[in-house]
């Protein structure tokens, strides 16, 4: 059998600091040095535009953040989008933590598997309230809430319609606009 060498959070910091990851499109998840699958033009493009229309709709409230780390216990994913608390300055020196993230969004082309499985254990492991995966190839948002024994509890699939994020009860959220 084959043992792994498992990382922790420092050590990947370290390997970063040290250049040692330079150039290599990599994330630490649940102490594992993982490659990240390359985005599409479609990815990309989503969850870029994605990125814009939460910010005008979330201006002043929270940061939405784009392909940005995020620094969990055991792991550093780097999530399409990230909404967290204000102000921005918070993040100079780290990566927000679980206690500052409303939620979080990937968007998922080929990665669908891994979004519903890994990540959603590991944000759900982190106690992140809300993690919405946009399923392109079905044009459906999974929205995944209320997270326990590293899992969540609830999923509600939508298609159309809006969206209320848990942490902002007064925004609504076109779900045509995220597609």
């Amino acid at each position: 059998m084959k043992t792994l060498a498992t990382w922790s959070v420092d050590e990947y910091h370290r390997m970063i600091e040290a250049g040692i990851l330079q150039n290599r499109k990599v994330e630490l998840l649940t102490g594992e040095i993982v490659e990240m699958s390359p985005e599409t033009p479609i990815h990309y493009s989503t969850a870029k535009r994605d990125t814009k229309y939460l910010e005008s709709l979330l201006a002043g409230l929270a940061e939405v953040r784009f392909n940005g780390p995020i620094t969990l216990k055991d792991s550093e994913p780097e999530p399409d989008i990230a909404i967290v608390r204000l102000p921005e300055s918070n993040y100079d020196n780290r990566h927000p933590e679980p206690e500052d993230i409303f939620w979080l969004i990937e968007v998922s082309k080929t990665s669908l598997k891994k979004d519903l499985e890994i990540k959603a254990s590991i944000y759900a492991t982190a106690n992140i309230r809300e993690y919405w995966v946009l399923n392109l190839s079905a044009n459906e948002l999974i929205v995944m809430q209320n997270p326990q024994n590293g899992e969540y509890t609830s999923e509600t699939i939508i298609r159309q319609g809006v969206i209320t994020p848990l942490a902002f009860p007064n925004i609504q959220v076109l779900v045509s606009r995220l597609f």
